[in-house]
């Protein structure tokens, strides 16, 4: 392990990078329970062989992470691009299960030729250092609200858009207690501080059921805490998955509402695994002193067979987790965190009822604090430099939370970064790939604006 991950060099143990794979795992495991409810009821699919699905591509491309790139970055099928699939695209638009699997499969052939062409790596390394640090910011407060609202912390309200929960309630209680868990850990120097924050949390929220404040309530979407291990609860979730549900004669009978599809999932992937590994890695101190990800073709290319083994086993399109930032935030610096996340999500097929049952106050707190950790980088972002430097950062911060996506920020900081340029005389940093990239915004909102993109 020492000869293959390199730990000394990155400065780590095998302790540590278990203890950051474990942490990233229950930081990103609701994927398990979140996928099947999403695609389960689209005909053609099956819940279980969903949650199979999810948890066999989540540890494939994992594993190829860990071994591609030698990061401690963890994957599974994205959140925002599995919503698209079933609602957008088996929904409102009506294609079948085969025709939007297939869409997956061509995204991540597509995938591929990138990498193997470097376009992907180029993009990573040509964007500018002041927008990789608002990048970096911007998915720290991402990750905060998303935080926010799953423990219902933050929630919609008609009169002012957004408002404080209700704070008696359980699950705001244990999460705020939780972050302040962490950080009295944290200040002992605590090993595990993040991961022992969440089974502390879990923990208190068992004591609370049992004492009857914790009351769940499934209609609405308050489910218990304390795991079922039955021998029913375990067998349901064990289901072959939907292996190569392809419908290639669908794309001569639709080829541009098919091409839509394939760049909408194409042109959302790219720009969330870009952010996703420039802030994990600017976190991690993974980056080159030149601000370019070493071994960024590697990360990329197990990024896109993800997507390819994804489609192949019936889940939506597989990409790098932000939640991998909660690993790095507990010491992860390699590989082997990685290979123990994908470890994780192998054991959690027979054990699923006692990963969902861990519930999202829990894993709240370890959010908050690596949105604390990742928002720190906003102090690296010069506010006083080029024009173009500084608002491109900016919009890079505050679009990621309130657009809920990584591809808005990044796409909103490279435009106003590109028309700054070139409209205070400096076209000549524009880089080639910074052009394609601005490009393929422009196809993006143009299709927005006929309507073809909801």
């Amino acid at each position: 392990m020492e000869k293959f991950f390199r730990l000394k060099e990155k400065g780590t143990t095998v302790k540590t990078e278990i203890i950051a794979g474990i942490t990233t795992f229950l930081a990103m495991a609701y994927i398990l329970a979140v996928n099947p409810s999403y695609l389960g009821g689209i005909e053609g699919a099956t819940p279980a062989g969903i949650f199979m699905a999810t948890a066999l591509s989540a540890a494939i491309a994992t594993l190829c992470m860990a071994f591609f790139a030698n990061y401690p970055v963890a994957l599974a099928s994205g959140m925002g691009l599995n919503a698209f699939f079933a609602f957008t695209v088996c929904g409102a638009m009506g294609y079948s299960y085969k025709v939007a699997l297939t869409a997956i499969l061509i995204e991540g052939i597509i995938f591929m030729i990138l990498s193997i062409f470097k376009f992907r790596e180029a993009l990573v390394n040509k964007i500018p250092a002041n927008l990789k640090f608002g990048i970096t910011a911007g998915i720290g407060l991402f990750i905060t609200i998303i935080a926010l609202i799953n423990a219902k912390i933050v929630i919609a309200d008609p009169a002012t858009t957004v408002a404080l929960g209700n704070v008696a309630t359980p699950g705001v209680v244990l999460s705020l207690v939780g972050l302040l868990v962490i950080a009295i850990l944290n200040h002992y120097k605590v090993p595990g501080a993040i991961l022992l924050g969440i089974i502390i949390t879990w923990v208190l929220g068992i004591l609370a059921e049992l004492v009857g404040w914790y009351v769940p309530d499934p209609a609405n979407g308050v489910y218990s805490v304390i795991p079922n291990l039955s021998w029913e609860a375990i067998k349901g979730n064990f289901a072959a998955p939907a292996l190569f549900q392809f419908d290639f004669a669908f794309i001569a009978k639709d080829f541009v509402g098919f091409a839509v599809v394939v760049f909408t999932f194409l042109y959302t992937d790219i720009f969330d695994t870009v952010g996703t590994l420039i802030g994990v890695a600017q976190k991690g101190n993974l980056l080159n002193e030149d601000g370019s990800l070493p071994k960024a073709s590697g990360a990329l290319m197990a990024d896109a067979v993800g997507t390819v083994v994804g489609a192949c086993l019936g889940t939506s399109t597989v990409t790098s987790y932000v939640e991998s930032s909660a690993g790095v935030a507990a010491g992860g610096r390699t590989g082997l965190t990685a290979v123990t996340t994908a470890i994780m999500f192998l054991i959690a097929i027979p054990l699923a009822p006692l990963f969902l049952a861990i519930p999202g106050f829990a894993t709240t707190p370890a959010m908050l604090y690596v949105g604390l950790l990742m928002l720190s980088a906003v102090k690296n972002v010069d506010f006083d430099g080029d024009a173009a430097d500084t608002i491109s950062a900016f919009l890079a911060i505050i679009m990621m939370p309130f657009t809920y996506s990584i591809a808005n920020g990044i796409m909103f900081g490279m435009l106003s970064w590109v028309i700054l340029k070139v409209c205070t005389g400096k076209i000549k940093d524009i880089k080639p790939v910074i052009w394609i990239s601005t490009a393929l915004f422009a196809i993006y909102f143009a299709l927005k604006v006929a309507g073809f993109i909801a």
